[in-house]
């Protein structure tokens, strides 16, 4: 279990259920055919990482940071200046991803150094108002951000969808640049998250929820607070903005609507409170529970209305009718909190009962 850092799921169930995401991501290319589900499979593997990287500031040292979607963009942004002003070339994916990455951490450091002294509510202000003020620059300096419209750029040649890497002749399916590109997305979105997972479980995750339980206890035996969260927000920036870059690698797109929009940063925390916090199988749970019902409700709440109508029941046609998804999104988040308080994986860790008190991985 080294590979899991010694913290295996702890319930049949939940391993059952990562086991069967994990595997039905890895072969969506070749289970679901179509655009959409390959798209909604790549988002699910961008925002795992997002919402891990997430959970290990709210979930492990209990700080609220609005500055989460700033890392992301930055990220986001990074990669898509690069290819469209150096070209489609490899030379641009690593320069991006050379800028993007310390920038991302240097930006944290400093938002960590001069706001992680105060109090919590004041640190999630700081953070609010810097992320505020970052999208305005982003969409003030048209120049260089394409300003409200955003930067669309060509992958290299090799991630193309064009282009086939084996035929379809040879296995009865093909595998093209575009098969390529969300492996590469599924493989860095995992490591990303095991290498999380390690950090949680290391003597430096353990100090990180003692801040949380008590902080001036952790000071009190000689931890420096300051410094571990500080570290520990700077690991989060770079977890972002690598989620970043794969989201703008796989949209061939980046602007202010899908890398930088505070509907981001809600559905980022609806995703961390549905899977449970502090706990980074939670952010899996969680990002695949909501981004299916954000693409799938809406298709399944017009097949139950046509069904309802044809039936002849009274009201339910108007109740289910696709108009009101997000009605019943809401209605499905406030019975995932009720029923499930600290979250899917605190509950099937729990054996059923969410009378624990302690945050698990």
């Amino acid at each position: 279990m080294m590979i899991l850092s010694g913290d295996p799921p702890r319930s049949r169930v939940l391993t059952l259920l990562l086991v069967v995401i994990i595997l039905a991501l890895a072969a969506t290319p070749f289970l679901f055919p179509g655009a959409k589900a390959l798209n909604v499979a790549a988002k699910i593997c961008v925002f795992a990482a997002l919402v891990a990287s997430y959970d290990l500031l709210l979930g492990y040292t209990g700080s609220v940071s609005f500055a989460h979607t700033m890392f992301y963009g930055i990220g986001s942004y990074a990669i898509a200046i690069a290819l469209y002003g150096m070209g489609p070339n490899w030379a641009a994916v690593a320069t991006g991803i050379v800028v993007g990455l310390p920038l991302a951490a240097l930006l944290a450091l400093a938002i960590g150094l001069f706001s992680l002294r105060v109090a919590a509510i004041f640190f999630a202000m700081i953070t609010l108002a810097v992320a505020s003020a970052f999208q305005v620059l982003a969409s003030q300096l048209s120049w260089l951000t394409g300003g409200e419209d955003g930067r669309s750029f060509q992958l290299p040649e090799l991630l193309r969808p064009g282009t086939v890497l084996i035929s379809k002749n040879l296995f009865g399916f093909e595998i093209n640049g575009r098969t390529l590109t969300f492996y590469l997305v599924f493989a860095i979105s995992a490591l990303m998250i095991l290498a999380l997972l390690r950090v949680v479980n290391s003597p430096f995750g353990r100090v990180l929820q003692a801040i949380r339980e008590n902080r001036f206890r952790a000071e009190a035996l000689g931890f420096r607070t300051v410094f571990h969260l500080t570290y520990a927000n700077c690991l989060a920036a770079l977890v972002a903005a690598g989620a970043g870059i794969l989201n703008a690698l796989w949209l061939r797109y980046a602007g202010p609507d899908t890398s930088l929009s505070f509907s981001i940063m809600l559905d980022i925390l609806l995703m961390v409170v549905i899977g449970g916090m502090g706990t980074i199988y939670g952010a899996i749970i969680g990002a695949t529970i909501f981004i299916l019902a954000q693409n799938y409700l809406q298709s399944l709440m017009g097949v139950a209305s046509k069904a309802a109508s044809e039936a002849g029941l009274p009201l339910l046609p108007g109740l289910l009718h696709p108009d009101r998804w997000l009605l019943w999104l809401g209605l499905l988040f406030i019975a995932s909190v009720y029923f499930f308080p600290t979250g899917v994986v605190g509950r099937l860790r729990n054996g059923g009962s969410d009378k624990s008190t302690g945050a698990s991985h």
